[in-house]
């Protein structure tokens, strides 16, 4: 079965110079069928519509999972509209999100949708990943620490500990540790005579915190 295509929304204001062109490239891609619906809000007919998006410039646009502020390309549009349910442009954007401080937009996301904190596995297992968006990362499933959004991930960091890098191994357990549950505590309990000491302490207090 065929994945619908995304919806999108879209604000716009008369003196914006760039939302015209905008609002045409995404109407040429309802045409294609690349879009499943397309909204257009004018903020200066409706203020009020910018509250609950925090909306604070036009053009401002949700294209399924994605918010982006300012002007995009034709170009640009299309290649998120064919990747709304692509899991490389996900982790690409969250990246983006990340090495850019807008660790509040990443987790406004995944309450929406927990089905993309899919993204972290991929981002860590790649050796370009910087050490913020790792510590971005970290940061936001200790916002959702004790919550089991994040837990569908557990399966995949569990893989990621058998790499042979040490330090994807180590992030790998401390994402683990700020998920938690039985699932983690299990994978833990194989690991406390990891070869990597980091792995191996991670794990002992993982688990000795579970016990208390």
């Amino acid at each position: 079965m065929n994945t619908p295509p995304p919806d999108a929304l879209l604000f716009i204001s008369p003196a914006c110079p760039h939302c015209p062109a905008m609002l045409a490239s995404l109407a040429q891609l309802l045409k294609e069928g690349l879009l499943g619906k397309l909204e257009a809000i004018n903020l200066a007919a409706h203020p009020e519509a910018t509250a609950e998006l925090g909306v604070k410039s036009v053009p401002w646009l949700r294209l399924g999972p994605f918010e982006l502020e300012g002007a995009q390309t034709p170009a640009e549009l299309r290649s998120l509209a064919l990747g709304a349910d692509d899991a490389g442009v996900m982790a690409s954007y969250i990246h983006d999100l990340l090495i850019s401080g807008r660790r509040a937009r990443v987790e406004d996301l995944l309450r929406r949708e927990p089905r993309h904190f899919g993204a972290f596995p991929r981002l860590l297992r790649d050796p370009a990943t910087s050490m913020a968006v790792r510590i971005g990362i970290g940061a936001v499933l200790e916002e959702f620490q004790g919550s089991g959004l994040a837990s569908g991930i557990i399966p995949a960091l569990g893989e990621i500990l058998r790499d042979a890098e040490p330090r994807t191994r180590a992030d790998a357990a401390h994402f683990l540790s700020l998920i938690g549950g039985p699932e983690a505590l299990a994978i833990f309990r194989a690991h406390l005579d990891d070869a990597d000491p980091e792995v191996r302490e991670i794990a002992a207090e993982a688990l000795q915190e579970s016990a208390a």
